[in-house]
């Protein structure tokens, strides 16, 4: 028999239902909000007693959207749902770093959740409903999870924060604030600002300035924050308390594993092998320290010591390792003092080379410490934009700012050959697209392509990514309203101390409690990503965190100005020039059947791009100055006394006969400033009875003509000759 539990949230109904479908999975359950109907169930092989030999939780999370959810079939040839799109990808990475912090630390059995879209609403947040359905059949399920975690998004609208906005009211919002925790820790934050231009609905006079990329500061970000974390801690004792009955019983599991072998090599490492282990921790390279642990590991496994008491390799390995991160842990909370002999709060050292690729749009060589990314700029035509599909829309949609983020195995020391793009690239790439996005003026008719190739690694790459992928945008003459950096913090806890950590690398990632990426302008954090291994953070240390990589970040912008101060541009970089035109006006630079925009291009030997959407022309080619020329010769078009507001129709009327003074002389007629106020056209055809070749062989700037009204409108009057 199934069991209903509904709830209301911020004015919003969800209902669970357990006991009804997929019963056969350790946890299940149906989820329903508005029309949107999720199952999430919960798989382990716990049961078989198949432990992995590895020393990490083997938990995989499914996000999975059909099409039939909204009643349209799958795109593209094969008609099924097959490679997962980019936000699926991204809403099971959300999902995943939400629960794993809830796993017990030596839980090494496999585990699968999925999350399957069975009905779709376009106003419901997939990614919210996603992991509170996961979280509700992971916490009723038998496995050893006692805590319910769920999500809530953030917006601003009109300078209000709004709780889990509907879907189409975040077209307005400045901000996208996305948080998991439990009813006492924050888990999983993820946030962007959104630039006033991006917003559908909005009066932009409202803003102070023309372009506003809204970056926020940490205290305002803190304050929202604990507006979530208040959510948070209502809606999951409300979880806890309804689903603490429909709990089965859980799997008794041993979180502690020790014996007594453990204990006596650890004793021995400890005692012999402590000063090697700490000239390790120094090196530099995560390549070069991982080759001396192994040797180091394989010379104890031949130690008198280990042979006499058969001491497995395995438990050699893993009492070196454990060892290993609590000398660096110790180091930094009681020292101050980090693997590579910096102290908490200093970035490493930073060299930045420009346009280092002759062939390339732009490019830049970002290297801090043993990170380097090379990223490389490509500009294109908008129409050559990702497309893309939501489940949710009706049409497919285009992408014009493209971020790829890839990450090799040489640039660890790894000998694997690379395949195809991972979950890790995609939320990479993705991260570093939230942070830039909002710096960039939106009135270009671009499409922008950022390749971010990861060279070396050794922490902070997707932050690497973010600085060298700003610098390549500004270097390609991309209208940015300012450069954005990013840092990688760090934090180690010990009982009631703590370090938070500035540029952390590898070494401090992998042992340390937390891996926070902030990124922005001088002006704020425009994206942020916090992951807990700990199980939680309080806002106090948050504050600091951000405070603390807000210096950081200010001081890396200080070097990036600097060295794109003096930038040359590549020879490789198209020769654009672009305008935006009155939409009226469209049709004057295209002419009677196009003659007037095949003559231009003919002219001045460029090419001509009309956006009619947004009234945008872009003009191209390999000469600069026949660019300009191009230009100036649309403008000349363009222009006319209806930029002045003029109603013609209330001045002119067809038939009349007027005298005018000749103002401009273009290709296809001369422009004619009018007695009452006004600008008129005089196409070259209607000048005389007789065919002319050029307008200049009958009339010469400042000349007074007769001339009769052939057609009037509002913004526009056409004449010709009164002779005719």
């Amino acid at each position: 028999m199934s069991i209903v539990c509904e709830f209301e949230f911020n004015g919003q109904e969800e209902i669970y239902e357990f006991n009804k479908v997929a019963k056969m999975a350790n946890g299940s359950v149906l989820l329903k909000k508005d029309n949107a109907v999720l199952l999430a169930t919960v798989v382990s092989e716990f049961n078989s007693n198949e432990e992995q030999d590895i020393d990490f939780i083997p938990l995989t999370v499914q996000y999975i959207e059909k099409t039939y959810a909204v009643g349209k079939l799958p795109s593209g040839f094969i008609k099924r749902e097959a490679k997962p799109s980019e936000f699926e990808t991204l809403t099971s990475r959300i999902i995943d770093r939400s629960l794993r912090p809830l796993f017990p630390k030596n839980y090494h059995y496999n585990t699968t959740i999925t999350i399957i879209v069975l009905s779709a609403h376009e106003d419901t947040d997939l990614q919210v409903l996603a992991l509170n359905a996961a979280s509700a059949a992971l916490y009723t399920s038998d496995l050893p999870i006692y805590k319910m975690v769920s999500g809530i998004r953030l917006a601003k609208i009109d300078n209000k924060y709004i709780i889990n906005p509907k879907i189409t009211d975040m077209v307005n919002s400045t901000l996208d604030l996305y948080i998991a925790g439990s009813k006492d820790e924050l888990l999983m934050i993820e946030m962007k600002s959104i630039s006033s231009e991006d917003l559908k609905e909005v009066d932009l006079e409202a803003f102070a300035n023309i372009h506003n990329t809204n970056e926020i500061e940490p205290k305002e970000l803190v304050k929202v924050i604990s507006i979530g974390q208040d959510f948070l801690k209502e809606t999951n004792q409300t979880f806890e308390l309804s689903f603490k009955e429909l709990q089965k019983d859980k799997f008794e599991f041993n979180n502690i594993k020790i014996n007594d072998n453990n204990l006596l090599i650890s004793n021995y490492i400890k005692d012999n092998y402590i000063l090697e282990i700490k000239k390790i921790i120094t090196k530099l390279a995560k390549s070069e320290r991982n080759i001396e642990l192994e040797e180091l590991i394989k010379l104890i496994h031949k130690d008198t010591f280990c042979v006499n008491n058969n001491i497995d390799i395995k438990n050699i390995y893993t009492e070196v390792i454990n060892l290993k991160k609590d000398i660096v842990r110790k180091m930094i909370i009681n020292d101050n003092i980090r693997a590579d002999g910096r102290d908490l709060t200093t970035v490493r050292p930073i060299s930045i080379d420009i346009n280092i690729l002759p062939s390339a749009h732009s490019s830049c060589l970002f290297t801090r410490g043993q990170t380097q990314a090379l990223v490389v700029s490509t500009l294109s035509d908008i129409k050559n934009g990702q497309v893309y599909e939501l489940l949710t829309s009706k049409k497919s949609l285009n992408e014009n700012l493209m971020v790829h983020y890839n990450f090799p195995g040489f640039c660890v020391g790894e000998a694997k050959p690379m395949f195809g793009v991972g979950r890790r690239e995609l939320g990479h790439g993705n991260l570093a697209k939230k942070a830039l996005e909002s710096s960039i003026k939106k009135d270009l008719s671009n499409s922008i392509r950022l390749v971010s190739e990861i060279l070396e690694s050794n922490g902070s790459s997707s932050m690497a990514t973010i600085c060298g992928a700003s610098i390549a945008l500004k270097a390609a003459g991309i209208d940015i309203s300012n450069l954005v950096a990013g840092v990688a913090m760090g934090l180690i806890v010990e009982d009631d101390k703590y370090a938070i950590l500035t540029d952390i690398i590898g070494l401090e990632d992998h042992d340390g409690d937390m891996d926070f990426k902030v990124a922005g302008t001088k002006n704020g954090i425009t994206a942020l990503q916090m992951d807990i291994k700990l199980g939680g953070i309080s806002l106090n240390i948050l504050e600091e965190a951000l405070i603390q990589a807000s210096k950081a970040k200010n001081e890396i912008l200080d070097i990036m100005e600097e060295s794109s101060k003096n930038i040359i541009p590549s020879n490789a970089l198209p020769l654009i020039e672009q305008f935006k035109v009155d939409s009226n006006k469209i049709m004057l630079i295209i002419g009677k059947a196009g003659s007037t925009i095949k003559s231009i291009i003919e002219k001045f030997d460029v090419n001509i791009d009309l956006d009619r959407s947004n009234s945008i022309v872009k003009i191209s080619g390999n000469n600069k100055q026949n660019i300009l020329n191009a230009s100036e010769h649309i403008k000349s078009i363009t222009k006319s006394s209806s930029d002045n507001n003029i109603d013609f129709t209330s001045i002119y009327k067809e038939n009349d006969i007027l005298i005018g003074k000749v103002e401009r002389i273009l290709d296809f007629g001369a422009f004619i400033n009018l007695p009452k106020g006004g600008e008129g056209l005089l196409h070259i055809s209607k000048i005389s009875k007789t065919r002319i070749n050029k307008v200049e062989d009958v009339l010469n700037i400042g000349d007074t003509i007769e001339l009769k009204v052939l057609k009037v409108s509002k913004d526009r009057i056409e004449l010709a000759s009164s002779s005719l």
